[in-house]
């Protein structure tokens, strides 16, 4: 897969952020590693990703924080995709009601991800 699309990746969690980033580059994508939401916003404002990746529970910003300043500051459509070991329905719900496009549980499946990732940027 030839692409270039550009990810942010806002995931507190080191060991999994590497994974991660490990996996999709080997897939032709750009990624932009952000540490907490305040970074993720960064990104985002300054790169114009293709793709958003979250976590929910980070510092200094939530990853439900980073959805709703991007659908409602930035007025973006960019597709975002949010991750959390807190499965619970109403932290899914508050995602998608906030603007999420897609809700995935941890432990993440690398290849379900990649589908995913791969689905949202047709």
């Amino acid at each position: 897969m030839k692409n270039k699309n550009k990810i942010v990746l806002a995931e507190d969690n080191s060991v999994l952020s590497l994974l991660l980033k490990s996996r999709l580059e080997k897939e032709g994508f750009k990624m932009l590693m952000a540490k907490n939401g305040k970074e993720a916003i960064e990104f985002i404002e300054n790169e114009n990703p293709d793709l958003i990746l979250t976590d929910i529970m980070m510092d200094y910003m939530t990853g439900l924080e980073v959805v709703s300043h991007v659908r409602n500051q930035l007025n973006s459509k960019t597709p975002i995709l949010v991750f959390s070991s807190s499965g619970q329905e109403d932290m899914v719900l508050r995602a998608f009601n906030l603007g999420a496009n897609d809700f995935m549980c941890k432990p993440l499946s690398l290849s379900e991800l990649l589908i995913r990732v791969k689905r949202m940027l047709l």
